[in-house]
């Protein structure tokens, strides 16, 4: 029994042990297949993963070309400065005219005048008294002017000193503005904002883009033969609070203003129309009181300034302050930090032309920092200052780098102010005038 037992059982363990050999090999292999499953997966993942952590590293040389295909063209490509574009397709001689502005004959258009603008391309005139007729007539004038301009590739400065009081250009039908003091005796920074205002749509109803007002001198001198009720006052703190209000709203409606005349006109003795004044102040005192108006109009981004020719012996004894580099260049553009645009007062003045030539002056203030030379009643002078800036380039007197520098400023300006030849005179003049008696009710209630 037992024999059998053990040979009946050894019979089959052979088989079986085979069998179950055999079940184990499929059960391994089944197992391994099932393993290699999820290992695959996980290794396809890694893979992904891998290029996509390999594309966000750059180490695809696939996805590394990618992005900047995507970025191009790059941000600086993209901006252009409109202004430089327009600076760097001008010729020299295009470029010394926007740096004139030259004032005209008569109440029309005339042959010198046109030659004027195609020959020498001034890039601003002045109208003074003499060149105002009616409104519908001195409107007439600017845009024939304009028109004339239109050849030249850049709009050009219709400019006026309409400040109100005795300095005003607009013919009788349009209602008078008072003076600055006037104004400044109501003490309301409100009131004279709104004269800015009605200033602007004084000249826009003529056609003019830019207004050489307000003043900002401190009449500090009761004797002051020029200035006087054409400031705001003594104080610089009211004159400086009433002439940033005017700026703005000259500026609201669209027109640039000019504001004058600095270092400070306030404390004169002399017509500089007539002589060279002189003011025998330190930088200290001018610190103290002329300067504080025309700061308040630096650090309020005024447009464009104008330069006095007065002699200021303590800064500069040897040039007044529209000629002088200490002025103009150290204090103005230096410790002011002023990179707007200076203009010149006219450089036919007594003050200048008894005491300068022409082409010198043109010259000094040039080098001194100034942009836009201002020369009226004279086609023979703007002609003279145009021919002496281009002879001074050519030369090496001046660089045209320094040219460049005076025709950006310039050129933003009137990028800012959107001029153009075309545009022409405008506003409501009924309108305009109710709304200047209704002002002036509220000055005269004060």
């Amino acid at each position: 029994m037992y024999n059998y037992s053990y040979t009946s059982n050894s019979k089959w363990r052979k088989p079986l042990q085979m069998l179950c050999l055999l079940l184990g090999v499929v059960l391994l292999l089944s197992a391994c297949g099932q393993a290699q499953k999820p290992s695959s997966a996980t290794d396809s993942n890694t893979g992904s993963n891998a290029g996509s952590n390999s594309g966000q590293s750059s180490s695809s040389p696939e996805q590394n070309t990618a992005p900047p295909q995507e970025e191009v063209p790059e941000e600086p490509q993209e901006e252009v400065d409109p202004v430089q574009e327009q600076l760097s397709s001008l010729t020299l001689e295009e470029k010394i005219g926007q740096m004139i502005l030259a004032g005209v004959q008569g109440t029309t258009l005339d042959d010198q005048a046109k030659l004027m603008i195609t020959d020498q391309k001034v890039g601003g005139i002045i109208f003074y008294a003499n060149n105002v007729s009616t409104l519908d007539g001195t409107a007439k004038f600017v845009q024939s002017i304009k028109e004339a301009n239109q050849s030249n590739p850049v709009p050009i400065f219709m400019s006026v000193d309409q400040e109100g009081g005795k300095v005003s250009r607009m013919p009788e039908t349009v209602e008078s503005i008072p003076s600055s003091r006037k104004v400044g005796e109501t003490k309301d920074s409100v009131l004279a904002e709104t004269m800015g205002e009605l200033l602007a749509r004084q000249v826009q109803l003529a056609g003019f883009n830019v207004d050489f007002a307000p003043v900002l001198d401190v009449n500090s001198n009761p004797k002051n033969p020029v200035i006087g009720d054409r400031s705001f006052g003594n104080s610089a703190e009211l004159v400086s609070r009433m002439g940033i209000a005017e700026m703005k709203g000259l500026r609201s409606e669209g027109i640039i203003p000019v504001v004058k005349h600095f270092p400070g006109h306030g404390d004169t003795s002399v017509d500089s129309h007539l002589d060279l004044p002189v003011v025998n102040k330190t930088e200290k005192q001018l610190a103290e009181l002329e300067w504080i108006p025309f700061q308040a109009a630096v650090k309020e981004q005024v447009e464009a300034v104008m330069v006095a020719h007065i002699l200021f012996p303590k800064l500069d004894p040897d040039h007044p302050a529209s000629l002088s580099d200490v002025i103009i260049g150290e204090h103005l553009r230096g410790k002011f930090k002023y990179d707007g645009v200076v203009i010149t007062d006219d450089l036919s003045m007594g003050a200048i032309a008894k005491n300068f030539k022409l082409d010198e002056a043109a010259l000094a203030t040039v080098k001194a920092g100034s942009d836009i030379l201002l020369v009226a009643h004279s086609y023979e002078s703007a002609k003279t200052i145009f021919d002496t800036l281009m002879s001074a380039v050519k030369s090496g007197k001046i660089s045209e780098s320094r040219i460049d520098e005076s025709v950006y400023r310039i050129l933003a300006l009137k990028q800012q102010y959107k001029l153009s030849d075309d545009q022409k005179a405008s506003g409501d003049l009924k309108q305009l005038n109710a709304d200047i008696v209704d002002w002036r009710k509220e000055i005269d209630a004060r």
